[in-house]
């Protein structure tokens, strides 16, 4: 089984940070996680599109839970895109497709990731009602698992189809929510702009990175004991070091690293 050119299209498109270590996959596991990553890119454009408010947010969100739910049960992936393409205002491509991405992975494993992806549309739903409102760590930890921590559950149970891998499961939930924390300090200035506050209250940004590298020593324990060269590994590694990198990076008041960083980074991991 080889991803379709167009998915890949769409997947550079939307994210070079993991299109490079999905395109490297073998056949199979390659679908399976592209079809992961874009149906969550679909519903995390949703959440960030500026010219919805919450309630359409949320309306929107429920509309694509239902329909990964229902996939094979009376309601196919194609009216599920066909609804989504006829929404008064124009959404992304990405997420219009979502039908099309949630049938790219094999059929043994595409309704594990259509479960997640109905259930982190849900929770998505949810934030969206109360405005993404944090005010407390735990309000932090429940967001971070919301959006990341539950796919790096996903991840495992992927690795675990794919080859038998076996991981520890706690681990997987702080690679999630490592990842997520690096992106909050780094979209930081946008999310404000569309109203949305991610830091706990009384919080600085200090606090928020001493959260994200708790986190990353947990994705540092995940990553470290997959087994050498084995097809998880290749590709946790890379997003890991990408946000260690930007952790780094923000420490000293820059915004986000360079392409030239990036590619270094990319270029060192996949050519040892």
């Amino acid at each position: 089984m080889q991803l379709c050119k167009d998915a890949l299209g769409i997947l550079k498109e939307t994210s070079r940070t993991f299109y490079i270590p999905i395109s490297c996959l073998p056949g199979g596991l390659q679908e399976s996680v592209a079809s992961a990553y874009l149906c969550m890119r679909a519903i995390d454009e949703i959440e960030d599109n500026f010219e919805l408010d919450n309630p359409t947010k949320a309306s929107l969100l429920r509309k694509i839970s239902f329909g990964l739910q229902g996939i094979g049960n009376g309601f196919s992936a194609s009216e599920l895109s066909l609804a989504l393409s006829k929404h008064e205002q124009p959404l992304p491509e990405v997420t219009i497709r979502i039908g099309e991405w949630a049938m790219l992975a094999p059929e043994t494993i595409a309704p594990r990731i259509w479960e997640a992806s109905a259930a982190m549309a849900d929770r998505m739903a949810a934030w969206a009602e109360c405005g993404w409102e944090i005010n407390t760590e735990m309000d932090l930890d429940a967001y971070t698992y919301s959006v990341a921590g539950s796919v790096g559950l996903l991840l495992s149970d992927l690795w675990a189809w794919y080859d038998g891998t076996q991981t520890n499961r706690s681990y997987a939930v702080g690679f999630g929510r490592g990842l997520q924390a690096v992106n909050i300090l780094r979209n930081r200035s946008e999310d404000l702009t569309r109203q949305v506050d991610f830091f706990p209250n009384g919080w600085s940004e200090e606090e928020l990175q001493k959260y994200a590298r708790r986190n990353l020593s947990l994705a540092d324990a995940y990553t470290n004991a997959l087994i050498k060269n084995s097809p998880a590994r290749n590709f946790c590694q890379i997003p890991l070091a990408l946000a260690h990198a930007t952790l780094d990076v923000l420490a000293l008041g820059q915004s986000k690293l360079t392409r030239s960083e990036v590619m270094g980074i990319v270029e060192q991991l996949t050519t040892k």
